[in-house]
């Protein structure tokens, strides 16, 4: 009879923690415009620092492409998201600020930036430089007062994209040509993506190859082991990575979803983990869309309103069942029926 109800419990807790690996249902909820100043306003992440959130993206008066007039843009919320007050704006000079993410790293808050160089003038899209791309970022203790753009020692020629941390050491994605080949400009499929790590978060060294070719746009997530999970853009323009590795990260295993993933995120929200990025289809065209990650598979669970030029979103967890998201689109005109380019946000509840 013991025997019988230890066989018993073991099936029930099995059974429960399976339903409970069950991914839940998501709503989207108080969808609103929180940035637009007649500029392209692009590439968002969100952060909580100190007790407070935090929002940054590129904003630029000339548009997507490459162009020195790029500054990236630091709001600050003391009431959850409710509402938004600039802290900080930055550029560099001569280059285009772009892909600007954060990091909360021994204290300190971080913003990267992956810099084309763009010279004095407007330049054109056959002279984009891989090889001459270098990483900046600003750094602030409190969040009020903001370091200088110090240039990131070790990422000259890669363009540098999301960080994360673990162990008291800063990881970040970084992207090159393969040996720095001098060629026609564009990235592809023969762009290559490192692994870089540092112990200040200012100098970096390749700690490994994730991606040697079809490399790009990585979103990575440390499990408490070391182990870390990766979501990678396909630099082909095909189906995205799903990228995973221990330590000490030199062997990877690669694997294909069944859909592209534009500007890609990877946060863990409770027990599960959600990603992010841009899904284009023939029938919508570019959409902003929210999966959960469930084992190999991405499970949609919602898409925002978005079009045209979208995507790029950070997410901040507010607790166990709500958490807050932000994007950037295209997809309203202003009265003058002129389309913009702006900053969106959203209440996600489980």
């Amino acid at each position: 009879m013991r025997s019988l109800l230890v066989v018993l419990l073991s099936s029930f807790v099995i059974l429960h923690s399976s339903l409970a690996a069950e991914p839940p249902p998501v709503t989207v909820k108080n969808i609103r415009r929180v940035f637009h100043n007649g500029e392209h306003n692009a590439f968002t992440d969100l952060v909580r620092f100190k007790g407070q959130l935090y929002l940054c993206f590129r904003s630029c008066p000339d548009g997507h492409m490459v162009n020195n007039t790029a500054s990236v843009i630091i709001l600050r919320s003391a009431d959850e998201g409710a509402s938004w007050q600039p802290v900080h704006r930055f550029s560099v000079t001569d280059r285009d600020t772009r892909d600007p993410h954060f990091l909360v790293f021994k204290d300190r808050l971080f913003v990267y930036t992956g810099t084309w160089w763009s010279g004095p003038g407007k330049i054109e899209s056959k002279d984009y430089d891989m090889n001459k791309m270098l990483g900046f970022a600003v750094f602030s203790d409190d969040g009020s007062k903001w370091s200088e753009p110090t240039m990131l020692e070790g990422t000259f020629g890669l363009y540098i994209w999301r960080a994360a941390s673990h162990d008291g050491k800063a990881f970040l994605c970084g992207r090159r040509k393969p040996g720095y080949d001098i060629g026609p400009k564009g990235e592809g499929s023969r762009i290559q993506s490192l692994m870089l790590e540092s112990d200040d978060g200012l100098v970096w060294k390749k700690r490994a190859y994730f991606n040697e070719t079809n490399g790009d746009e990585t979103a990575f997530l440390f499990e408490r082991d070391g182990s870390v999970l990766a979501i990678g853009r396909n630099g082909s323009g095909k189906e995205a990575f799903l990228l995973r590795s221990k330590l000490p990260y030199t062997d990877w295993n690669r694997q294909q979803f069944d859909r592209a993933v534009g500007g890609p995120l990877v946060a863990k929200w409770g027990e599960h983990i959600l990603v992010g990025g841009r899904h284009t289809t023939k029938e919508k065209g570019a959409k902003t869309s929210l999966c959960w990650l469930d084992g190999e598979t991405l499970r949609e669970f919602a898409e925002l309103p978005s079009g045209g030029d979208n995507s790029y979103p950070g997410f901040v967890e507010l607790s166990p069942t709500k958490g807050l998201i932000s994007w950037y689109s295209s997809h309203e005109k202003d009265e003058a029926g002129k389309t913009i380019t702006a900053i969106y946000m959203a209440e996600l509840n489980r």
